[in-house]
């Protein structure tokens, strides 16, 4: 099984020509699309939808991202393999939460230029290189066997929560979903369930957009007033901020990286 996930949108035809070219060199593999509709040139966003659902899929699914504003330029092309996972595309970021989360990492810069189309496209390494690497790989091709192994590949600094002098915990918006959720860097660590939030005779304080939070819950029916922001643990495994049916993150002006604070 092959995974599919860019920022080429469907109205092109970008998402078929690779697909093409995959079924040409294995026609019997299944490709699944995650999303083709990430922003355009949104690092950021790729690798924090592919982060989110990779895991999901089967042990041994090939995933192939390309997100690749960098295309034709010096940055590496690679093959990683995390976990019981294989990813392929761009050396700049895209797999920064695969590296995160996963303890066992080798990652490979692909060299094997015979197995690329021909020629290639200095604007379309997603079919040229990657797609055909991807089919070769779901064929048995060892990842080892594209090239070198690298050590000093890219990661995205993605943002920690921290503590100030104070004791209040420093958290950022990592994303903001097409409902205008803000999903923040917070996780169970740090604020532990709805419940222990909600049960305390002083809940914890979370502010964000000059709003003080109180409403805490696990689903979006406990919010019980629905024109206020409310938090809950989001299926990503951190926490989000909320407007019941409406855009948070519209409503507020919240951008990603948009600071977060929880006084407990």
């Amino acid at each position: 099984m092959i995974t599919f996930l860019t920022d080429f949108g469907t109205a092109d035809y970008f998402v078929p020509a690779v697909k093409g070219v995959i079924l040409s060199i294995n026609p019997q593999i299944q490709i699944i699309d995650l999303t083709h509709e990430i922003p355009a040139q949104d690092i950021a966003a790729g690798a924090f939808t592919l982060g989110a659902c990779y895991r999901n899929f089967p042990a041994g699914t090939i995933h192939l991202a390309v997100v690749d504003p960098g295309v034709g330029s010096v940055r590496r092309a690679i093959v990683v393999q995390a976990g019981k996972h294989l990813f392929v595309g761009p050396d700049n970021g895209l797999f920064s939460y695969v590296y995160r989360r996963e303890d066992r990492v080798r990652v490979f810069q692909i060299e094997r230029e015979d197995l690329f189309c021909q020629p290639i496209s200095a604007t379309f390494h997603g079919r040229d290189m990657f797609a055909p690497i991807a089919a070769h790989l779901s064929k048995g091709l060892l990842p080892e066997s594209v090239g070198r192994k690298v050590f000093d590949f890219v990661k995205l600094d993605l943002p920690e929560p921290t503590a100030d002098e104070h004791g209040k915990i420093i958290g950022a918006i990592l994303h903001i979903d097409r409902f205008g959720n803000c999903i923040t860097n917070l996780t169970e660590r740090e604020l532990p369930n709805p419940q222990s939030a909600t049960g305390n005779s002083q809940p914890p304080k979370l502010l964000f957009a000059g709003q003080q939070i109180t409403q805490f819950g696990s689903h979006f029916e406990a919010a019980t007033d629905k024109t206020s922001l409310f938090a809950y643990p989001g299926s990503a495994g951190f926490w989000e901020i909320a407007l019941w049916c409406d855009s948070a993150a519209e409503k507020f002006a919240v951008k990603c990286g948009a600071e977060v604070i929880l006084d407990c």
